[in-house]
């Protein structure tokens, strides 16, 4: 749909990112130490594994995170990108992973969700993991405050960021014939007020919601669903998010471990859900933000 601009250069609507990091290699004013490099040995935990993860808008993206995750554990990954535009950004993410397909997809498109489907099917057979980590909001209905909204904007924004995770599950349920594991993109915000976060904070509500539901409904068929809610990152995506800084700042006095998450942190906690490891765990809401979701 022309309406839409393409998610790298879109106006942000999740605070798992930020300005891009100086060149001296220096974390952002405001950011935490790094907890690690992870500098990890490649693992057979997901071997054998098909993933699909839709929402990499570039090489910061959480979704990249979760890709280079899921490979270094072992599983065949496919990468989408949403437009023509978008496609320069995700490319150099696809080939440095390995990617096995790159497919096109505009989740307002049904037809681009059927084609990427029937895709999958013929190429892979079947379908493991599945990451949703796209959201959206016009850009005057985020900044303007919930009670300022639009109900188009709010509608949009609904639509893109909560609704679109039920469609690839519907179809990808079919492709779970052996169980699989269903990933969906959070924020602190769904359940807790965030300054600037706004229309989001429902939005995300609504998310972590249908994640609970789908865990309850696909259960009985092995497939086991998960939100995630990452804390403040340090990437490009959140430059129109205002007062970003103000967050890594809250994140760098409050959270208990003192250290920052970056996206490989959100990607391996997801390999570790999708495993065998956790087999007994759906429809929570996981934190990877050091604790900071549990201070007043």
């Amino acid at each position: 749909m022309g309406r839409l601009p393409p998610l790298p250069d879109g106006a942000p609507t999740m605070p798992n990112a930020s300005v891009d990091a100086p060149a001296d290699g220096r974390a952002p004013s405001g950011a935490l130490p790094r907890a690690s490099s992870h500098a990890l040995p490649p693992s057979t935990l997901l071997a054998g594994k098909k993933a699909l993860v839709v929402g990499v808008a570039n090489e910061d993206s959480i979704a990249t995170g979760c890709a280079r995750a899921f490979r270094l554990c072992g599983a065949d990954v496919a990468l989408t990108y949403q437009n023509e535009k978008a496609r320069p950004h995700v490319e150099p993410v696809a080939q440095a992973i390995g990617a096995e397909m790159l497919l096109p997809l505009d989740v307002t498109q049904p037809a681009q969700l059927d084609a990427l489907f029937d895709t999958l099917a013929t190429r892979w057979g079947q379908l493991d993991l599945l990451v949703h980590s796209i959201a959206f909001a016009p850009k005057a209905d985020l900044q303007s405050g919930l009670l300022q909204s639009s109900a188009e904007g709010f509608a949009m924004a609904m639509d893109i960021s909560c609704h679109s995770f039920l469609r690839l599950a519907r179809r990808a349920v079919p492709l779970m014939r052996e169980g699989g594991t269903l990933f969906a993109m959070s924020y602190l915000g769904a359940n807790k007020v965030v300054p600037n976060y706004n229309l989001m904070g429902p939005v995300k509500a609504a998310l972590e919601a249908s994640c609970r539901y789908l865990a309850y409904e696909l259960g009985p068929r092995g497939i086991r669903v998960h939100a995630i809610s990452p804390g403040p990152i340090a990437t490009r995506a959140a430059s129109g998010l205002k007062e970003f800084d103000v967050l890594l700042a809250h994140a760098a006095n409050e959270a208990p471990l003192q250290q920052a998450i970056d996206t490989m942190d959100v990607g391996l906690t997801c390999a570790h859900l999708a495993s065998p490891l956790a087999r007994h765990l759906t429809g929570a809401t996981l934190y990877v933000d050091g604790g900071l979701n549990i201070m007043a």
